[in-house]
């Protein structure tokens, strides 16, 4: 079992939905859906891991927007808009996070829920995230990075698009880098 210490993380990856199988999440070692290509990804972005207790060691938490898995092929407005609360509750636990990587649509949309209820307007601008991606958008304090989503088989295929989540992690990683700095 693993032990959450909220105050030791500064990034939170958030994608957008867990799978139908429990066994297939972030957290569980045999994930092939979702922690293998996550590992491919971190490694490509020269962050070496093994498991998710590696994420940990490096200060970076892993979480999907919506908490429950799709029933259908796309998620409901309704659905993204009412987890987002939950979301919202979730990051709050975290005190000293730094950068948000937005791994998918929805994750944006959920996030943007957020800052919408707290600021009214959102973080990150309508458009395809290959043509917003490179922009620096702030939440507060917190550095925002939306990105492509972080799951499924076809991402270890999918060179170009986990390049770009691995620049995008890099870039998340050298903004913290930068803080210390300060």
């Amino acid at each position: 079992e693993m032990e959450i210490k909220p105050e030791r993380f500064e990034i939170i990856m958030v994608s957008e939905v867990p799978p139908q199988d429990q066994w297939e999440y972030f957290y569980h070692e045999n994930s092939r859906d979702y922690l293998q290509p996550t590992i491919q990804i971190f490694n490509d972005a020269e962050v070496i891991i093994k498991d998710i207790r590696d994420l940990f060691e490096h200060g970076i938490y892993v979480t999907t927007a919506v908490k429950c898995p799709k029933q259908e092929q796309s998620i409901a407005l309704d659905t993204i808009k009412n987890c987002s609360v939950l979301l919202e509750r979730e990051l709050g636990l975290f005190p000293h996070i730094k950068a948000l990587v937005l791994n998918g649509d929805v994750a944006i949309r959920a996030f943007n829920e957020i800052s919408r209820r707290n600021s009214g307007k959102r973080v990150i601008p309508a458009g395809s995230t290959y043509k917003i991606r490179k922009e620096w958008y702030f939440y507060q304090d917190i550095r925002v990075l939306p990105s492509y989503i972080l799951t499924g088989k076809n991402l270890l295929i999918e060179k170009s698009k986990r390049r770009m989540i691995s620049e995008d992690i890099r870039e998340a990683l050298n903004h913290i880098r930068s803080q210390v700095k300060k």
